[in-house]
């Protein structure tokens, strides 16, 4: 009982952005994966609004059937007297693009709030029915500042160690410790063999398992898709194509090289992150406690570059996101552009200095540009 109230007590950053963004006649998508809170988020902005409500779960046959049909009596039946309609799982419903259009259009004082986990259901049946009608939104895992909020500052710092092995899923923070590698397993199964494998053409568990496994070795390093095949006996377009599902689900995020045609600079590959350490660290069965992993290094950036992720999109943020190296093995881990300004970031779970030739090189080249090391002493500033 103690956990589940902790959960229900953690609010949600989008909570504000969402809220100020219910207006009539719009459709606010809310986009995550599952397990990441998106159900308690809109039961929560459901309590808080003075609006006629109405919540249908699209999971439930009854409703999904009817929010299918396209006929304007039975969607005025579903929408009732509601002022504002929340639909959960809403990708579950076929053609819902189009039935929330005709919802919108007959009824342009109502507001439908929708959620969705997998994102390339929901957008590709709602982007053009819905052009100019809705608001994207998206819920990440718990992020530190949320944390921060729930448990103090100085409480969540003090756990700085758990967030980075177990990751920030709602469920994993708040359950008993010694259920956190069972539920955690469960949870990549629901992402593996729920989500994927219902789409057509994904037939293969063991290679999605195996490719996830491959990137969680390699986080912080470029990859190239060709060894990737290579090592999976599976064609370069097949893992090209299961990469693109994976981001889609939101269980990595892509960042590229960064270059302005400076011929000395690496650009090829690509680089691939966990949007949560508690995932990947489940992919490589691997809890163990910072003083006995080689990975810290690891875990460090992939927490901070998908912390850094969600303080962008909560804020409604548009940065561009890169990494920088160079044939001699000069490197910045992370390079955002921010209306044409360069902020460059190394990360170090000990503090030290940005090595001088490094520095040089890249400032040598972009004069205007900022860089600095995000380590365990400044990295609160940072996510803020």
């Amino acid at each position: 009982m103690v956990y589940y109230t902790l959960f229900m007590q953690i609010q949600r950053m989008a909570q504000t952005q969402i809220q100020n963004s219910l207006l009539p006649g719009k459709v606010i998508v809310l986009y995550g994966p599952r397990q990441v809170g998106k159900t308690t988020l809109v039961k929560t902005i459901e309590s808080s609004t003075t609006r006629r409500t109405r919540f249908i779960n699209a999971d439930e046959l009854t409703y999904r059937e009817a929010l299918a049909s396209q006929e304007r009596r039975v969607l005025d039946e579903v929408l009732a007297d509601a002022e504002l309609l929340i639909i959960d799982e809403a990708q579950r419903v076929p053609n819902i693009g189009i039935n929330l259009k005709i919802l919108i259009d007959s009824h342009p004082e109502v507001t439908i709030l929708a959620t969705g986990s997998a994102s390339f259901e929901l957008a590709n049946q709602i982007n053009e029915p819905l052009t100019g009608r809705k608001l994207t939104f998206h819920l990440y895992p718990l992020s530190f500042p949320e944390l921060s909020q729930a448990y103090g500052p100085f409480e969540a710092r003090s756990r700085l160690e758990q967030w980075l092995v177990w990751g920030g899923y709602p469920e994993i923070v708040t359950c008993p410790p010694h259920l956190r590698a069972r539920l955690l397993g469960e949870l990549v199964g629901s992402y593996l063999f729920r989500d994927l494998l219902e789409l057509e053409g994904v037939r293969r568990a063991d290679k999605l398992v195996d490719l996830l496994r491959l990137l969680a070795f390699q986080l912080g390093q470029e990859v190239s898709y060709a060894a990737l095949a290579t090592s999976l006996g599976i064609n370069r377009q097949t893992v090209e194509r299961y990469l693109d599902l994976l981001e889609k689900v939101f269980v990595i995020y892509r960042v590229g090289g960064f270059s302005r045609n400076l011929r000395k600079e690496v650009t090829k590959n690509s680089r691939y992150y966990f949007f949560d350490n508690g995932v990947r660290n489940s992919l490589i069965q691997n809890f163990n406690p910072l003083t006995q992993r080689d990975d810290v290094g690891q875990l460090w950036e992939n927490f901070l570059m998908g912390e850094r992720w969600k303080a962008h999109t909560y804020a409604d943020r548009s940065v561009n996101r890169y990494f920088w190296r160079t044939y001699d093995q000069q490197e910045i881990d992370l390079i955002e552009d921010v209306a044409g300004r360069l902020h460059g970031f190394e990360f170090k779970w000990k503090a030290k200095a940005m090595s001088k030739t490094t520095q040089d090189q890249f400032l040598s080249s972009y004069p205007d540009a900022e860089l600095k090391v995000i380590s365990q002493d400044n990295f609160v500033e940072f996510l803020r």
